[in-house]
C-alpha cells in the first residue's frame, strides 16, 4: 500500500473535484455538435473552468507557489523553488469530438525536479500516480513499463505536427522511418495519456516534437517511476518550456533514439 505525501493527496483531491464539471462538460458535448454556439468555444470555456477549479483549490492550500498553467500563463513567477504544472484538458480535440481519450494532468516541481504527479482520465475513471522514490501506480495497482527487447516487435505512440507547424515534413519523415521499423505506430491525441501507457506497458515507447511543458510535466515523474527511460532532445535554450521527447522501457530506447535522429 503506497503512503501518499501532502501533496499528492492535494492534486488527488483537485483533480476529482475538478472532474466533477468535466465529465458534466463531456455529456453535453454531443448535444452541442448540432449547436448555434458551436463546440469549439464550449471546449474553450470547459478548459478555462476546469483550471480555474484546479488553480483556486492549490492556491488555498498554498498562497504563496508558483503555478506553470496553459490558459492562464505563469502564477506568482517570483516563486522558482515550488511549483505546480497544470494541463486542466489534456487531448481537447478528442474531448471536443466526445472521444474519451483525454485527461487533467498535474506535477509539482520542487528546485526544477519534478517531485510528483498525477493524470486522471475521469471519463474511463483511470489515474496514474507517481512520486519520486515510491513508484508509479494506476488505480493504487502498481505499474511498470513493458519489458518488450526488440524494437522491430515494440508498438510506439506519437502525436502531431500541430496544424500551425513549420517542421511537419520533418516530423513525417520521422513517422515514416519510425513505422517502417516498429510493429506498429498509434496515434491517440493526448501526450499526457501517452506516457502514461507507455508507462504502465500499454505502449512500448513515445515521441513527440513541440509538446509544452505542462503536457507532460506528470508523465514524466511517472514514467521515471514505472522504469522508463526518457531523453530530451533538439533542446531550444530560449524557450525552455517547449519539449521534444523520447520515452520507452530500457531496452529498446537506445534504438528508438537513432531512428529518430536519422
Amino acid at each position: 500500500m503506497r503512503l501518499n505525501s501532502p501533496q499528492i493527496n492535494l492534486i488527488i483531491k483537485v483533480c476529482m473535484k475538478a472532474s466533477r464539471s468535466l465529465i458534466r462538460d463531456f455529456g453535453e458535448i454531443e448535444n452541442l455538435q448540432v449547436s448555434t454556439k458551436g463546440p469549439g468555444d464550449f471546449v474553450t470555456s470547459a478548459d478555462k473552468r476546469t483550471e480555474k477549479i484546479l488553480i483556486e483549490e492549490i492556491q488555498k492550500a498554498h498562497p504563496e507557489h508558483g503555478i506553470i498553467t496553459e490558459e492562464t500563463g505563469i502564477i506568482n513567477k517570483s516563486n522558482i523553488e515550488k511549483k505546480w504544472i497544470i494541463d486542466p484538458i489534456d487531448g481537447t480535440m478528442n474531448f471536443l469530438n466526445g472521444i474519451p481519450q483525454f485527461a487533467i494532468s498535474i506535477a509539482y516541481e520542487e528546485k526544477g525536479e519534478i517531485i510528483c504527479g498525477v493524470i486522471f482520465n475521469p471519463i474511463i475513471n483511470e489515474m496514474f500516480v507517481a512520486e519520486k522514490g515510491n513508484g508509479a501506480y494506476l488505480n493504487n495497482s502498481r505499474i511498470r513499463v513493458s519489458n518488450k527487447k526488440i524494437i522491430k516487435d515494440a508498438l510506439i505512440v506519437t502525436g502531431g505536427p500541430k496544424g500551425n507547424s513549420k517542421i511537419k515534413n520533418k516530423i513525417f519523415s520521422e513517422y515514416i522511418n519510425v513505422s517502417k521499423n516498429v510493429s506498429n505506430v498509434r496515434k491517440f491525441g493526448s501526450a499526457a495519456l501517452d506516457m502514461a501507457y507507455v508507462a504502465c506497458g500499454r505502449f512500448d515507447g513515445y515521441w513527440q516534437r513541440e509538446l509544452n511543458y505542462w503536457d507532460i510535466a506528470a508523465g514524466i515523474i511517472i514514467l521515471k517511476e514505472a522504469g522508463g527511460f526518457i531523453n530530451f532532445f533538439e533542446e531550444d535554450k530560449n524557450n525552455p518550456l517547449k519539449k521534444n521527447i523520447i520515452a520507452s522501457n530500457s531496452n529498446i530506447h537506445n534504438e528508438l533514439l537513432d531512428l529518430i535522429s536519422k
